[in-house]
């Protein structure tokens, strides 16, 4: 019989909760907020998979991200259908992906994150200035949305579960990625690069195919962000929105699986819900990031489980000691003995007397 555990417990009760969003939420705009947050857990996943599994700080992601956008947008006006237009802007996307790492892993480090600002940067002039293709600041806008299986996507709810769906793809696609073989390479020349190297990897060739992984996530995420504002404009390549998903892994944890996740429920919510009622919304962003970084240095979800790792054995430990505690402020000691460290119960006819005298030694 399978036993239950806690994880599972929580895995269930949080694909229930998932799975029940439009029916317990109701208004469509905060439909529509959940399905922000399921698109943009995706983007933080996929920047995870280098910054926290490869070590590798990217700037220029959000470029990878609208890039993915305005081919599916492009190929729409051009008379494409929805299958083609997400074929073409995944091929787009692994291919800018790849221009991506050849450029910028000819360094590490605070080389790597400059290369990766500057071609971001790139990007979002290109969608900015060339302004015949890309209609400049205007955007570009869809009118439709793709079917799947004869399914419409135009309403906020079936558009949920059809990020969710994807949403539960790239969370098993990374769950699998982090425990297979390519997974422990991409974490060993994070952490020893040169001893990977002189035990014959190609170091090079990892964090070409990681980039290639998360750039294909990049461009899943900028699909749905598409599908979900029907239009996609400069401001998606532009540097804040690759510092906003930076945050939001740093945030929520490194090389974590949930820790992207809650990074990009934070900020969805305070831009999309916090904002409607407060004002300075970004004060309170900046405000809660300064707290996860004073007192949960690792991130939410790492600093979490520390935090009631120490409180359930500080507490939890404390309740079992105090049971054990006999009368008289002793405690219980099994096999009727006493002391803090009893021994091992006595064996049948291993009596006080029945000890066999050493070797030599008189009777």
């Amino acid at each position: 019989m399978t036993r239950v555990t806690a994880p599972h417990a929580a895995f269930a009760f949080a694909f229930l909760g998932l799975s029940t969003v439009p029916l317990w939420v109701g208004n469509s705009y905060y439909v529509d907020v959940a399905s922000q947050i399921l698109l943009f857990a995706v983007f933080a996943l996929a920047l995870n998979v280098l910054v926290g599994y490869g070590g590798l700080v990217s700037l220029g992601h959000a470029g990878l991200f609208a890039v993915s956008g305005y081919t599916a947008g492009l190929m729409l006006q051009a008379g494409f259908g929805h299958a083609a237009a997400i074929a073409g802007a995944v091929l787009t996307t692994l291919l800018t992906s790849a221009v991506f790492a050849l450029l910028a892993l000819r360094s590490t480090g605070i080389g790597f994150l400059m290369i990766t600002l500057a071609l971001g940067q790139i990007l979002w002039g290109i969608a900015y200035r060339w302004a015949d293709l890309t209609n400049g600041d205007n955007g570009v806008s869809i009118t439709t949305r793709p079917a799947p299986f004869g399914i419409s996507l135009s309403g906020a709810p079936s558009f949920y579960y059809a990020a969710l769906v994807v949403f539960l793809l790239a969370v098993a696609a990374m769950a699998a990625f982090e425990r297979s073989p390519f997974g422990a390479s991409l974490r060993g020349t994070r952490d020893q690069a040169r001893r990977m190297t002189a035990l014959g990897y190609n170091v090079w060739l990892i964090r070409f195919l990681a980039f290639l992984f998360s750039g294909f996530w990049c461009s899943i995420a900028g699909l749905l962000y598409l599908y979900n504002k029907q239009f996609i404009s400069p401001q998606v390549s532009a540097l804040q929105a690759s510092a906003e998903v930076l945050l939001m892994v740093i945030s929520g944890g490194t090389a974590t699986l949930l820790g992207p996740i809650a990074g990009a429920a934070i900020v969805v919510i305070m831009k999309y819900v916090v904002s409607a009622y407060v004002v300075r919304w970004n004060l309170v962003l900046g405000v809660i990031f300064v707290a996860i970084i004073t007192f949960m240095p690792e991130g939410l979800v790492p600093g979490s489980v520390r935090i009631w790792g120490f409180a359930r054995r500080r507490f939890f430990t404390l309740s079992r000691l105090r049971g054990s505690i006999g009368e008289g402020g002793r405690r219980k000691a099994p096999y009727g003995r006493t002391g803090l460290l009893p021994g091992p119960p006595p064996q049948a006819g291993e009596g006080k007397d029945s000890r066999k005298p050493a070797a030599g030694a008189p009777p």
